[in-house]
């Protein structure tokens, strides 16, 4: 049961928080893909606020979730909510787990210790141990009473699981209580079931639960480590996910965009490479892009990704720089992703691909003697996320792979040699590179870090 009848005022998102978009997708949709992704979970139901419903209906459309069977409005309480959701349930016993549908991160192990502990306990929590000291106050909240030790507290999550004849009881003896009232499901078991022990199972920190305004940016921040990690990935999957696949990359004749290609070319995909030392194409000017991707589509019948690592580095106070050399950083940095962008749509809307730019690490802050350099970056981030909303509805996916700094001529050239063990080598980059393009995230701007330790 994902539990989803909250509005989310707390949010200030002016939308129920479980509709705010992460990584190109929904909330609910990430935390209903993560549920659907375990193999002991049969069956979904959704509780969902009643005056959007339909959001949650349309999942059902596209058939990638064939286990989300059923949506049903939420009620006006979270305990309101569960009995709705209980109701609907046959008489036969059950494993029920109960989730909140703005905590996205749950993962296939805290869902695989809930159900497999059903199988001795009748009731199950999810909690992590709480990092702060909690107090407790009067009423008012001004004045400390009591400060519990912390080794016997735990901060609670979800799922909560429960044999569907516990949780059933539990409610029938609240019920006849006229002063009920509970904040989740396993306060009422403990408190109208008492004879039934609850056993706690171990959450997880990135199990987070998406309550304030601040939350969604931390939850997009976690995406993007998540999505930005190559460990994610074995050789085999990126071979399964790429074979036959047909890639083009823009500034494919060195550094990243060469290392891209290399590896694209390794897990199986036809990769095409164009520059303007190699090929003489010129990202700023939209007939070479639209002639390089009406050959690659000429010869292979289909584009599936488009990358551009294409990008000038010059260093230098902006009076010190020729009018030449501004208009050429602009063209080459910012009207060259513009102009592939619009160039490779009708490509990709074909394939259901992606688009991938490249940022830096300076677009968060300009710094002396490259700040032009770095409002291109920051205006490609800007891009990539109005574009991956733009084409959202095409099934069109755009991302921006963020690396630190890193070992390529274009750096070198620019600042001259530095030690190795501080940069990044092209190689690794591409691989977070290729890991981007077959995960369907969206929107995101993927930090690329070294390993530290």
């Amino acid at each position: 049961m994902i539990l989803a009848g909250g509005i989310g005022v707390r949010a200030g998102l002016g939308m129920p928080k479980q509709l705010a978009r992460i990584a190109g997708k929904t909330i609910i949709e990430h935390t209903i893909g993560a549920v659907h992704g375990s193999p002991l979970v049969d069956e979904i139901i959704v509780m969902m606020e009643p005056d959007h419903l339909g959001a949650v209906r349309d999942l059902t459309v596209t058939g990638k979730y064939p286990k989300l069977t059923t949506i049903l409005p939420g009620g006006a309480t979270r305990n309101e909510t569960s009995q709705l959701a209980l109701a609907h349930l046959g008489d036969a016993e059950l494993k029920v787990l109960f989730h909140d549908a703005v905590r996205p991160f749950v993962n296939h192990r805290i869902l695989q210790d809930c159900v497999e502990a059903l199988d001795s306990y009748a009731a199950v929590d999810t909690a992590i141990p709480s990092a702060d000291t909690i107090i407790e106050v009067a009423h008012g909240g001004d004045v400390i009473t009591d400060v519990p030790v912390r080794d016997h507290l735990r901060r609670g999550q979800t799922p909560q699981g429960f044999l569907l004849s516990t949780i059933r009881r539990a409610y029938a003896a609240a019920n006849t209580d006229p002063d009920f009232v509970a904040t989740d499901d396993c306060s009422v078991v403990l408190r109208y079931a008492p004879d039934v022990p609850i056993f706690v199972v171990a959450g997880a920190d990135e199990n987070m639960k998406i309550t304030q305004g601040i939350d969604v940016f931390i939850a997009d921040k976690l995406f993007q480590l998540k999505s930005a990690d190559p460990a994610g990935f074995e050789a085999a999957d990126r071979e399964k996910a790429m074979l036959g696949k047909t890639v083009v990359v823009f500034g494919g004749n060195s550094g990243i965009g060469l290392s891209i290609f290399e590896a694209a070319q390794l897990y199986g995909a036809d990769v095409f490479a164009f520059s303007r030392s190699t090929t003489d194409t010129h990202v700023e000017k939209h007939e070479d892009v639209e002639f390089a991707l009406s050959e690659v589509y000429r010869q292979s019948g289909r584009i599936d990704y488009v990358v551009n690592s294409a990008g000038i580095l010059e260093v230098g106070n902006v009076e010190d720089f020729t009018q030449e050399a501004v208009e050429n950083m602009l063209d080459v940095n910012l009207l060259g992703p513009i102009i592939i962008a619009r160039a490779a749509l009708p490509y990709l809307k074909e394939s259901q691909g992606q688009l991938l730019y490249f940022a830096s690490s300076s677009y968060t802050r300009g710094r002396a003697n490259y700040g032009m350099y770095s409002a291109t970056k920051a205006a490609t981030v800007n891009l990539t996320q109005s574009l991956a909303e733009e084409w959202q509805e095409h099934g069109v996916r755009v991302n921006c792979i963020n690396p630190e700094r890193t070992k390529t001529a274009m750096r070198v050239q620019a600042f001259g040699a530095e030690p190795d063990d501080t940069l990044l080598t092209p190689e690794q980059v591409a691989l977070a590179s290729i890991d981007a393009l077959i995960t369907d995230i969206t929107g995101q701007v993927i930090d690329v870090r070294r390993r530290r330790g």
